[in-house]
């Protein structure tokens, strides 16, 4: 049986350590609430580009592009968002899990891997995949000019048609307890083809344009790729602190409920002491 020295030891360690689940909590709660606005706030513009473009389709004879050609996907680019840093959960996990049934769903094509977060890198690192290119300890400091680099990567290696398909792995935000994984075909971009709809909406309304609506076209689509990525990191990282806040939470919890456990069960050691020291007591002067 543990002495009362060990007990107070256990429970002063598991209390330090709630103290670090606490705060760790705490510093999620705030960034997840700056990592949410901006994810509430890029929503609107992709959807509001997007309804731009789909209008120039309906204007433009041949909306011919690069990024809209499409062939046998042989060659593919897999963009794995991941996290940094461990303790949030199955997070992390859950993404290496969507990432796997993915490569062995196109085992029998080329695929390559864009990792972002050092957790996916370092998994398909030790493993020997193919890592095309790397971005760890961004979300600290998550910017535009990231989505940017990731897009010319991808866009321009379509457009010259060293890869066939691109594809987006993260967890979308959805909530502070539900984040939900995402399998998104990035390229080619499916959602632009031209159909009779929308050349009757384009008709409704009447745009006046500076340049020619084709040079426009081509110009955003380039920029819609961008969007969509970006959309995707912030969705993720949102999602990485969610899942950060609610791990930490239950560890906070969890500690709490050890540390009734083990108070109890030191008190009944102390208990036992005492008993027995009263029945030595009794039992010397009985003797005496």
């Amino acid at each position: 049986m543990p002495s009362l020295i060990d007990m107070r030891r256990r429970i002063r360690t598991v209390r330090n350590t709630q103290q670090i689940t606490k705060a760790m909590k705490m510093i999620s709660a705030a960034r997840l609430r700056r990592a949410q606005d901006r994810v509430f706030n890029a929503r609107p513009y992709a959807n509001l580009l997007k309804e731009v473009i789909e209008s120039l389709v309906g204007r433009i004879e041949s909306p011919a592009h690069p990024l809209l050609a499409r062939r046998p996907q042989e060659r593919l680019v897999a963009i794995v968002l991941s996290g940094d840093r461990g303790l949030c959960g199955a997070f992390n996990t859950n993404i290496v899990r969507a990432t796997e049934r993915f490569l062995e769903e196109h085992e029998t094509e080329q695929v390559e891997l864009i990792t972002v977060g050092r957790k996916g890198r370092d998994y398909y690192r030790r493993r020997g995949r193919p890592i095309r290119r790397e971005l760890v300890q961004i979300f600290s400091r998550l910017d535009f000019t990231h989505a940017r680099e990731i897009a010319d990567d991808v866009t321009a290696a379509y457009a010259e048609g060293t890869t066939d398909g691109v594809v987006l792995i993260y967890n979308e935000f959805k909530s502070i307890l539900s984040q939900r994984i995402m399998v998104e075909q990035l390229l080619p971009l499916r959602e632009f083809q031209p159909t009779p709809e929308r050349a009757a909406a384009a008709e409704k309304v009447d745009y006046i344009y500076e340049e020619p609506p084709q040079e426009i076209y081509e110009g955003l689509l380039p920029r819609y790729v961008e969007s969509l990525i970006f959309r995707a990191l912030l969705e993720s990282a949102a999602a990485e602190h969610a899942a950060r806040m609610t791990a930490m939470d239950s560890a906070t919890s969890n500690a709490g409920d050890m540390i009734d456990n083990l108070t109890l069960t030191m008190n009944r050691i102390r208990q036992a002491a005492i008993t027995k020291e009263i029945i030595e007591v009794v039992s010397g002067a009985a003797a005496l």
